[in-house]
């Protein structure tokens, strides 16, 4: 019995632990996210002016 009781504690510790991202994670995720979005809307101003300009004439 006493180890039943053992082996549902634990798997109840693992179950809360620290699985979970620090604050500073997740703000260097933020960061590049906010980064890669920006590149991506260069990028598309870009190409979209680059193909304004194409004729077909």
């Amino acid at each position: 019995m006493k180890l039943l009781i053992h082996l549902l504690d634990d798997r109840g510790r693992r179950a809360r632990g620290d699985g979970g991202y620090s604050t500073e994670t997740v703000v260097v995720i933020a960061l590049l996210v906010a980064m890669a979005i920006t590149a991506v809307g260069f990028i598309s101003a870009t190409v979209l002016e680059r193909a304004q300009s194409i004729t077909l004439e």
